[in-house]
C-alpha cells in the first residue's frame, strides 16, 4: 500500500503546446513562454505541407528533376523560415488561470510584433513590384512601337520603362525606411507590454515556490 502511495505522490501530469514561428521570433516565444511555466522540450524546422491536391498532380512531373523548385510544392518538407517549438508544463501549476490570461496577452503582443515586422518587407516589396510592373508595361509598349516602326513613340515609352526598372530598388528601400520609422514605436510598445506581462507572470511563478 505504501508503494502505491509513493507512486501516486511521484506522478506528474503535463500539458503540451506546439508553436510555429519564424526563426527571427523563436527566441521571443521561447523566453516568453518560460515565464508562464512552460519548458522548451524541442525545437526543429517546421514542416510545410504540399499544395492543394489537383495542383499537386499538375506539378508532380516537374518535381522529379534534381534540385527542382517544384519539389517543395508537391512534397511535405522542412521549412527554411519557420521553426516548431515544443513545450510542456505541469498541468497542476498554481495560479494557472491568471497565468493563462497573461499568456494570452503575451501571445497577442508577440503576433502583433511579427505582423509589424513583416509589414516592413511586404509594403516595400509590393510598391517595388508595382513600379517594376509599370516599367515593364512601358517597355512592352516601346517594343511593340518599335516593331511597328513608330520609333519616336518607342523611345518615348522606353524612358519611363527603364526608369521604372531602375527606380524600383531605390523606391523599395525608401518605402522600407519610411515603414520602419512608422512601425518601430508600435513594436517597442508591444515589447513594453510583453515585459510587463512576463514580469507579472514571473511574480506568480515564484510566489508559488514560497
Amino acid at each position: 500500500m505504501s508503494e502505491v502511495q509513493k507512486l501516486e505522490k511521484s506522478f506528474w501530469g503535463f500539458e503540451y503546446k506546439n508553436i510555429i514561428a519564424r526563426w527571427s521570433m523563436a527566441a521571443l516565444w521561447s523566453d516568453g513562454y518560460e515565464t508562464f511555466g512552460w519548458k522548451l522540450e524541442k525545437s526543429e524546422p517546421a514542416i510545410e505541407k504540399h499544395i492543394w491536391g489537383p495542383l499537386r498532380l499538375m506539378m508532380a512531373p516537374l518535381a522529379i528533376f534534381p534540385g527542382s523548385p517544384f519539389a517543395k510544392m508537391v512534397l511535405d518538407h522542412k521549412s527554411e523560415n519557420k521553426v516548431e517549438l515544443k513545450f510542456k508544463r505541469d498541468r497542476a501549476i498554481l495560479n494557472k488561470s491568471e497565468l493563462n490570461q497573461l499568456q494570452s496577452r503575451f501571445e497577442f503582443s508577440a503576433l502583433e510584433i511579427d505582423k509589424l515586422e513583416k509589414s516592413k518587407r511586404i509594403n516595400s516589396t509590393a510598391v517595388a513590384y508595382l513600379v517594376g510592373l509599370i516599367g515593364t508595361v512601358f517597355m512592352a509598349t516601346s517594343v511593340f512601337s518599335y516593331l511597328e516602326s513608330m520609333i519616336p513613340l518607342s523611345i518615348l515609352m522606353a524612358i519611363p520603362g527603364f526608369a521604372g526598372w531602375f527606380l524600383s530598388y531605390f523606391i523599395r528601400k525608401a518605402v522600407k525606411g519610411r515603414t520602419t520609422k512608422k512601425v518601430t514605436p508600435l513594436i517597442e510598445n508591444q515589447y513594453d507590454i510583453i515585459y510587463e506581462t512576463c514580469k507579472k507572470a514571473n511574480t506568480l511563478i515564484h510566489a508559488e515556490k514560497h
